[in-house]
């Protein structure tokens, strides 16, 4: 006869409390456990990157540091905005020398670009057929072709094709045009010129604060004022004031023609000015069609409004179009900046001497310190990219839209 078994005596163990879950399945947890392993893979390969490249200078004979910035360089240099001496400029002054002639032809490109920009990516909406076919085959010609052809095309089948210096162009005062470069009249500043500049500073400074007393001006009553007119006015007028008070104290050194190039005047080399026209039109192209969509990209509404108040196209594109376009442009525009300031590295190409050719090229070859060199030119550039969006972020906020 079976015989059932009688319950446990005394109190049942049960477990009330949250089931325990594993630390793995524990998002938080396991997000920290990934970084954390990810971290230690990249300190690691960073210190085997380092031992193998100590281990390679070490092989090669070449001691790391940086005192051979302060050794003599030896080698010219074709255009200099500062004082160089082949016989004894060192290599932290061919850094300078390069640094500047970069800005020289990013700085000048920028504004090219964005005037040439500009009035092709208007151009390309314009009404008369001509025009905006004319604008057209400008953006699609010149973006569709390789920056670094049109280098080329500018350079060797422009530039260099140029007459000898005996039989070039000859401009009078204007100066002198050959395949050595243009030769440019050259200022010579007497005494109490720096009067005058200080006057346009002021001049500046003024019309800069006549602009914001218009603008609050015609944000409170509606009334407009001739601000940029007016400042322009200043701006040129203070000076030439106090410079013909001064006793005009400058003079010109207009280039002569000579026996192997023109004596005189300043120089602006060819590889300067392929460089920079290459550049400021290949980036025009692209701003252009950035232009032409933030303005397609405001209200059509917006005209319509402007032509009711009885506004021309010109004032309407100028005062309601355009300001309200800027910021969709903004942005865009940026990358086209600093796009073309890292472009300029393709100078190299045509041995025009900004910072990759004569720092990251010939001063790396006859050092061998490659590791230094490249670092310091890449920070350079990081530096530049990132100044520029600085500025121009900071623009973006000026002009954009603040909601009431």
């Amino acid at each position: 006869m079976a015989v059932s078994e009688a319950p446990p005596s005394g109190p049942q163990s049960a477990d009330t409390g949250a089931p325990k879950v594993a630390l793995l399945n524990n998002p938080e947890i396991r997000g920290w456990l990934f970084q954390i392993i990810l971290a230690v893979l990249i300190a690691y390969l960073a210190l085997q990157g380092w031992m193998n490249m100590n281990a390679n200078l070490q092989a090669a004979g070449i001691a790391s540091g940086w005192a051979f910035m302060g050794n003599n360089a030896g080698f010219a240099i074709s255009q200099s905005l500062i004082e160089y001496s082949q016989a004894s400029s060192t290599y932290g002054r061919v850094y300078i020398v390069g640094l500047l002639n970069t800005i020289a032809v990013a700085f000048v490109g920028i504004i090219l670009a964005t005037i040439i920009g500009f009035i092709v990516g208007v151009a390309r909406l314009s009404k008369n057929w001509l025009v905006s076919r004319l604008a057209t085959v400008y953006v699609e010609s010149l973006r569709n072709v390789p920056l670094l052809l049109q280098i080329f095309i500018w350079y060797f089948g422009v530039l260099r094709l140029l007459p000898q210096p005996r039989d070039g162009f000859d401009f009078g005062p204007l100066g002198l045009l050959n395949n050595r470069g243009y030769f440019a009249p050259k200022p010579v500043w007497g005494e109490g010129a720096g009067y005058a500049f200080y006057a346009f500073i002021i001049g500046c400074v003024v019309a800069w604060a006549i602009g914001r007393w218009a603008y609050r001006r015609q944000m409170q009553t509606g009334q407009t004022f001739p601000s940029f007119l007016v400042g322009l006015g200043i701006i040129v007028f203070l000076p030439l004031v106090v410079f013909l008070a001064m006793g005009a104290p400058l003079t010109w050194d207009i280039p002569e023609m000579g026996g192997f190039r023109p004596r005189g005047g300043m120089t602006i080399i060819p590889e300067y000015i392929a460089m920079l026209v290459a550049l400021s039109t290949y980036t025009a192209s692209f701003i252009a069609e950035i232009v032409r969509a933030g303005i397609l990209a405001v209200n059509r509404g917006q005209t319509e409004a402007a032509n009711a108040l009885g506004l021309r196209s010109g004032p309407t594109l100028r005062l309601v179009i355009v300001p309200q376009a800027m910021r969709i442009i903004i942005p865009p525009l940026t990358s086209q900046y600093l796009n073309l300031t890292k472009n300029s590295s393709l100078a190299v190409a045509i041995a025009y001497p900004e910072l990759t050719s004569v720092f990251a090229g010939t001063a790396l070859n006859q050092t061998g310190q490659a590791v230094e060199i490249i670092l310091l030119t890449m920070l350079t550039y990081l530096a530049i990219s990132l100044l520029t969006s600085l500025f121009m972020n900071w623009y973006n906020n000026r002009v954009a839209l603040v909601e009431r």
